[in-house]
């Protein structure tokens, strides 16, 4: 209690103490028992979700907006498919107003304003996300990583991206997972002089990849291997290719270049992947028809292994 009452004489590092509670404070804001949401059940993926879409807008955004992103992320992993329309409706309407309940308590705080079902963050709010996103403040390190998938030529696939050298190593799996394009549907590990990192609690024997930073194991000129879907063994070299400084008004993680096109999903791993290519281009290999039906294509050329698109690695990052 005493600790706690220190920062009765620091007014920032009180709100600053107050807002890092929002993830924790779902249980004493949403409704509970017989009138619950699915958003009080889900409310990690709620909450990212709301504060994901204000921080991306960068000015007011509509409260239908905010409510339907809410929604989408809290019944991203349920089958909603065969529940009665009313029932639905009723779901709907019990998770859009605890998003009301939760945007009063935020505007309570001061971390957002609202206006005719508009809301935004406000400066204060805005920095705190910021912090909580793991963005660094301006004059911290980052780092500008090349991303390259060993193995694929003709065209290679890279990326280039900036990235916090705080960025945890489970946050650099998410940053890879976006710019390259993967669905993140498959184990992953980190490797670096001989040591795995990877997700904790498994049955190999990885060191924790939350309690590790990218700027505790590199250097500038540095490099390790994120390995990508332990069966088709999808191996990228990560490598720092400067130290730089965050910049204000610029947001982090982002990704600057880059090019070739992320492969599919379970494909059969670099070498099947370059078969993949072969046959798409040649109408008469007796695969190709199956491999278009396989890939959801309308033809071959649906699937152009050059393709890269600077806007949407970054629309995914942001997404994250």
């Amino acid at each position: 209690m005493k600790k706690n009452a220190r920062l009765l004489d620091r007014p920032d590092d009180l709100w600053n103490a107050l807002f890092e509670a929002v993830p924790r404070i779902g249980s004493a804001v949403l409704v509970s028992g017989w009138l619950e949401s699915v958003f009080s059940q889900e409310y990690a993926a709620g909450l990212r979700a709301l504060l994901h879409r204000l921080y991306a807008a960068r000015g007011p955004v509509a409260g239908d907006a905010l409510r339907r992103a809410v929604w989408q992320a809290v019944t991203a992993p349920y089958i909603l498919d065969d529940v009665p329309p009313e029932r639905l409706r009723g779901w709907r309407g019990s998770n859009d107003r605890d998003v009301r309940l939760l945007l009063d308590a935020l505007a309570a705080l001061g971390a957002v304003r609202s206006e005719d079902d508009t809301v935004e963050l406000t400066g204060q709010g805005r920095r705190a996300v910021a912090v909580m996103r793991g963005e660094p403040l301006p004059g911290d390190p980052v780092f500008q990583l090349r991303i390259d998938l060993e193995d694929i030529v003709e065209p290679a696939v890279w990326r280039r991206v900036l990235v916090p050298a705080a960025a945890r190593l489970d946050q650099a799996h998410a940053v890879i997972q976006a710019v390259m394009g993967w669905e993140n549907s498959h184990m992953h590990a980190f490797t670096v002089d001989g040591v795995q990192y990877g997700r904790a609690n498994t049955e190999l024997d990885f060191g924790d990849e939350r309690v590790v930073t990218l700027g505790a194991l590199l250097k500038e000129g540095g490099s390790l291997v994120y390995t990508y879907d332990f069966g088709d063994s999808w191996d990228h070299r990560v490598t720092v290719e400067h130290r730089l400084s965050a910049e204000a008004d610029r947001s982090y993680p982002v990704c600057v270049a880059g090019s070739g096109a992320c492969p599919p999903e379970d494909c059969g791993g670099a070498g099947a992947y370059e078969d993949l290519k072969r046959t798409l281009a040649d109408p008469t290999r007796r695969e190709h028809d199956d491999l278009v039906r396989w890939l959801g294509l309308d033809s071959g050329v649906g699937f152009d292994p050059a393709r890269f698109t600077l806007g949407e690695a970054n629309d995914r990052l942001r997404q994250m």
